[in-house]
């Protein structure tokens, strides 16, 4: 294969939607920069695929753009290498000061509405990193390089040697062990590790995003290391959404600099040697700015090709750092160690599936601005642009916003942790609603809106004991049956939820506006329980004598009609007390 080259600078790996034909399209990266106002949004094999990738964009975006201005300069208070586009700090500049040039540029680049050619510089001087089978291919260490990082036991020579992971395990679709057969998947047996070079480079950026943990091999260190899932699959992953792919990479591009993130940037293809970037993870340390972390390897990779242009993939586990208050990611939400006071991403759970994100609001947005807690990076970031954005044409201000969430969920196992479930969720909402300068709480948007989630919550607690008390009416398995109603009840709440979400403005009287949503909210769950009632038997009408108290605490009759009355009579509570 020595012959053989596939660049993806220039060569066409990213899948894309054209936004005028709404046709898939495959660019290479060069193109993808030049033309993203032309394309509508990524469009690989999975959406979480699409986040990884989202990511790798971004961290070339935020490398270029945190050394060089909208017209190609550098920055006054930058030293830029002009050989390796790498800078310095030259001035010991405030982080506000250089946050101002960096906001100009973002603005001028949004409004200009495409990017500048510093980028395709930048990756014409960073060709060489970017080939799959270059002197350091992309993403990829050399057989030499591998086997001088793991132990003795576990090198290899050519396509032999322990440590392999097949490629059906790398394709996130598959995502088949050589133990574990996966039956339900889009190729045959014969074809599943078969694979498209375009193709492989997609999986493997996702792979090092989104990896088990079922690897024999580490690398070798001083000490003892635990394995580790890829870093996205450890997050609730949340992001930005616009209407082309210039808008979600711009919205999602965080330039700034603060206590969390450097403004100096060093994805790692930009590490002198892969001996440095190994020395430099095997301190365990967390990044220090947004293009490393974005582009952190789980795994290090040596792919071997066969005659026949087949690879064979070679894995070593890398020490991966502490997740623990790693505020510099943005695209997360935050859970609280209630007995550390630390806080730590939260994940995506099987439990979780069912859950809509707008169900948990409070959680991407601080609801109110006194709480000390962490809503998501990428929300404050988009605070920041609203604030900024204080000029005639105004680019945040007034915008419906979405924000969306897309993760590949584990089995839990902590042996394996291999893939289930993909979920994706959004929501839209006002930028003037969302960041409601309103500091009355009881005005405050994003406080009234959570508000009004905590009732709905509490309304379905109502409507779920309805449903486990017809289950016990039936005699049924009272979970089960009690599950399943809520799940639709949710289910059907949806939609509403969010169109009454996306239609809030600033200029919304928002006692009206809350009692809009409690009128449909009290409609509806009297309606679904009117649906189950539709169904009823004459075991339902006749009931029981609730000897045990278990439903009527004054041990009386139970039917249907009981169940209903106590249902509304709930609602009406807790209507009145919210």
């Amino acid at each position: 294969m020595a012959d053989k080259r596939f660049n993806l600078t220039t060569d066409p790996w990213i899948k894309v939607l054209d936004k005028t034909t709404n046709r898939e399209r495959t660019v290479s990266l060069i193109e993808l920069f030049k033309n993203a106002q032309d394309f509508s949004q990524l469009s690989g094999e999975m959406r979480s695929q699409d986040l990884a990738i989202l990511r790798f964009l971004l961290a070339i975006l935020t490398t270029v753009y945190s050394r060089y201005d909208a017209n190609g300069r550098g920055y006054d208070w930058l030293d830029v290498n002009p050989d390796t586009m790498q800078a310095e700090m030259n001035d010991d500049l405030e982080d506000s000061e250089i946050n101002v040039y960096l906001y100009e540029t973002w603005a001028h680049l949004y409004r200009s509405n495409h990017f500048t050619n510093i980028v395709t510089k930048y990756l014409k001087r960073y060709a060489d990193k970017f080939d799959m089978f270059g002197d350091q291919p992309f993403y990829q260490v050399t057989e030499t390089q591998y086997n001088r990082l793991v132990p003795k036991k576990k090198q290899i020579s050519g396509s032999e040697g322990p440590g392999t992971v097949a490629v059906k395990q790398i394709n996130r679709l598959i995502s088949e062990s050589g133990n574990t057969p996966s039956i339900f998947t889009p190729k045959s047996d014969e074809f599943k590790n078969d694979i498209q070079v375009d193709e492989l480079v997609r999986w493997l950026i996702m792979y090092q995003n989104f990896t088990g943990v079922t690897d024999k091999t580490k690398i070798e260190t001083a000490d003892k290391f635990s394995a580790s899932a890829g870093w996205l699959y450890k997050l609730n992953p949340v992001f930005a959404d616009g209407e082309t792919l210039f808008q979600t990479l711009m919205l999602n591009l965080v330039l700034r600099s603060d206590e969390h993130a450097s403004v100096i940037q060093q994805p790692v293809w930009e590490y002198d040697t892969i001996d440095a970037y190994v020395n430099e993870r095997k301190k365990q340390v967390q990044p220090t700015n947004i293009a490393a972390l974005y582009t952190t390897w789980s795994r290090l990779l040596h792919i071997d090709w066969s005659e026949r242009g087949q690879p064979t993939i070679f894995s070593a586990e890398l020490p991966m750092f502490d997740s623990d208050e790693a505020f510099i990611e943005p695209m997360t939400t935050w859970r609280e160690d209630k007995k550390t006071g630390r806080y730590r991403p939260a994940v995506k759970t099987l439990r979780s599936l069912g859950t809509a994100m707008w169900r948990n609001f409070g959680e991407y947005v601080k609801v109110d601005p006194s709480d000390s807690g962490h809503e998501a990076g990428i929300v404050d970031w988009l605070s920041d642009l609203r604030n900024q954005d204080d000029s005639d044409d105004q680019i945040i201000r007034g915008s419906l916003l979405t924000l969306a969430s897309v993760g590949l969920v584990s089995d839990g196992n902590a042996t394996s942790q291999a893939p289930v479930a993909e979920v994706y969720d959004d929501m839209h909402i006002n930028a003037d609603v969302l960041f409601d300068p309103d500091e009355d709480q009881a005005l405050h948007w994003p406080h009234r809106i959570e508000e009004m989630i905590q009732l709905t919550q509490i309304i379905g607690s109502d409507y779920w004991h309805f449903a486990a008390d017809v289950a016990r009416i039936r005699n049924l398995e009272v979970r089960p049956f009690a599950n399943q109603l809520s799940a639709q009840f949710y289910e059907g709440l949806n939609k509403p939820f969010k169109d009454w979400l996306a239609d809030l403005t600033n200029q919304d009287d928002r006692d009206e506006k809350s009692e809009e949503w409690r009128k449909f909210l009290r409609k509806y769950v009297l309606d679904a329980a009117g649906n189950v009632m539709q169904t009823s038997s004459s075991r339902d009408i006749g009931g029981f004598m609730d000897v045990s108290g278990i439903i009527d605490k004054n041990k009386g009759l139970v039917n249907i009609f009981t169940v209903n009355n106590r249902l509304k009579y709930r609602v009406q509570v807790h209507m009145n007390q919210n």
